[in-house]
């Protein structure tokens, strides 16, 4: 991608602007046609201090409205859309209100996008209002460093007052075009279905009545027996590749009919009738995909899908879908910990492990007390780890675990010695314990062995603590963790 500015901005200053970190324009949320005008317009580093900017402000949006995100996808659209309004704000002190392009696309898709999840519009403008703060004061720090000291005070008070202006005109925007979306959605036929099933998963005291209605106005029988399934995607707008993965999983798993919810860009609920144990459907086999074929099939359409176990009547239908979303919630913590996905989990594999993290601080600390040396973060330990877990788990047997991990028995004998050196007591004094503890650690990994994890929550922020601007001197005061040093990493 070019990176030759164009004409350069009215004010000087910010031309100036530019990321602390290595920032591609390749990085960017935006198509690559928005982010080539932006640059033309205001130049290759002040359009990089943006994007590093944004990527700033949505952590903190997600961290604090979490319903705003619920799915990569989800952030990676509000991305898109906060990155369309920072780059508006750019374009608007840099050559005037006149000179930002109308609303982007962007914004109003992830408006749409929230009608359609049911997110209040309340929490929409909380998520505004956030932003706003968070970019203001970028600008306005950026201002003050880059400005000659003599006309500063001016400056950051037409800034101020510049983007406060902005910012309420696109907050009226928004508010007209999810009041629209949303007279619009409430009357479709798509927002009556999702209703009813959200519904149905929160009220335990529907009657017969009731189930028998929502049957008819979902075209799905919620007296038989279900199997549930949470599918997802990284990539936004991929409903329709969504809807066709679950279709397939739930067929291969015997269904004879699907009902499929989108919740979110990117991800979506989805049950099937399935035969009760034991019962052969008409026209076909119980089970009839392995789940090594519908993982392989999931991965085709790269889609993840978590399944519950099956249930009957409505309180099958509500139980599988808690286990479906207990399945998602491990597999996403264990994509955090950089374990390598699994495309379809099946709840009754990962159950126990689900329940023992259903409070993840409290198994962390369960964790680093019982593997004490043993949960350090190192290459070598996590080998001792590894091999104890499967060494208590095949009853000791040295040829079991060196065929798992495809080692030597007498390496497996050297790391099941050393384990028990750093554990400072032999395997049989509280076995239990230590078994689940390894468990914990080799599914969860840096979840529970680092504490106050930054991968305790799907998509949750992470506090970066210096701003992304240029610094030639130290006259401002740093004061929010929130929009400083987007790029730092954790501390491990």
């Amino acid at each position: 991608m070019t990176e030759t500015g164009g004409r350069r901005p009215g004010r000087a200053w910010i031309a100036r602007l530019g990321p602390r970190g290595a920032v591609e324009l390749d990085r960017a949320a935006s198509p690559r046609a928005v982010v080539e005008d932006a640059v033309a317009r205001v130049g290759a580093d002040p359009v990089r201090w943006a994007i590093e900017l944004n990527s700033v402000v949505v952590r903190r949006i997600v961290g604090e409205v979490p319903s705003l995100g619920g799915s990569p996808a989800a952030v990676e659209l509000l991305r898109r859309g906060n990155e369309a309004t920072t780059l508006r704000a750019l374009f608007t002190l840099a050559e005037g209100p006149a000179a930002a392009p109308p609303t982007d696309e962007a914004i109003l898709e992830g408006i749409h996008e929230f009608v359609h999840r049911a997110v209040p519009l309340e929490r929409v403008l909380h998520g505004v209002r956030i932003g706003h703060a968070a970019t203001t004061e970028a600008f306005l720090r950026a201002c003050a460093e880059l400005v000659d000291p003599e006309v500063a005070v001016d400056e950051v008070t037409a800034v101020s007052r510049e983007l406060f202006s902005y910012v309420d005109d696109l907050s009226d925007t928004m508010i007209r075009a999810y009041l629209v979306e949303h007279e619009v959605w409430s009357t479709s036929a798509a927002a009556a279905r999702a209703d009813i099933v959200r519904s149905l998963l929160s009220d335990a005291t529907a009657t017969a009545t009731d189930v028998g209605e929502a049957s008819r106005v979902l075209g799905y029988d919620l007296r038989r027996t279900h199997e549930a399934v949470v599918v997802w995607s990284d990539t936004p707008n991929g409903n329709s590749t969504l809807q066709a993965a679950a279709t397939e999983a739930l067929r291969a798993r015997g269904a004879t009919t699907t009902l499929v919810v989108p919740v979110a860009s990117g991800r979506l609920w989805a049950w099937g009738t399935v035969p009760r144990e034991g019962t052969v459907p008409s026209g076909g086999t119980p089970r009839s995909g392995s789940w090594e074929s519908i993982a392989e099939g999931l991965s085709r359409q790269r889609t993840q899908a978590a399944f519950g176990t099956p249930g009957g009547g409505v309180e099958g239908f509500r139980r599988s879908h808690r286990e479906a979303e207990r399945g998602e919630r491990i597999e996403r913590l264990r994509r955090e910990a950089g374990r390598v996905p699994r495309h379809a989990t099946a709840y009754a594999d990962v159950a126990a492990i689900a329940l023992l993290a259903t409070d993840l601080d409290a198994a962390g600390d369960f964790v680093r007390r019982e593997l004490g040396g043993l949960a350090t973060r190192t290459a070598s330990m996590e080998a001792l780890r590894t091999t104890l877990y499967h060494y208590i788990g095949a009853e000791r047997s040295l040829a079991d675990v060196a065929r798992r991990l495809h080692v030597a028995r007498g390496t497996v004998t050297y790391r099941v010695k050393r384990a028990q050196e750093v554990l400072g007591h032999g395997l049989d004094d509280r076995r239990f314990a230590l078994h689940t503890a390894l468990a914990l650690a080799e599914e969860l990994g840096d979840a529970v062995l680092q504490p106050n994890s930054p991968v305790r929550q799907p998509n949750s922020p992470v506090r970066q603590p210096n701003s992304p601007m240029r610094q030639p001197n130290s006259s401002v005061r740093q004061t929010n963790k929130w929009v400083s040093q987007p790029n730092r990493r954790p501390e491990s």
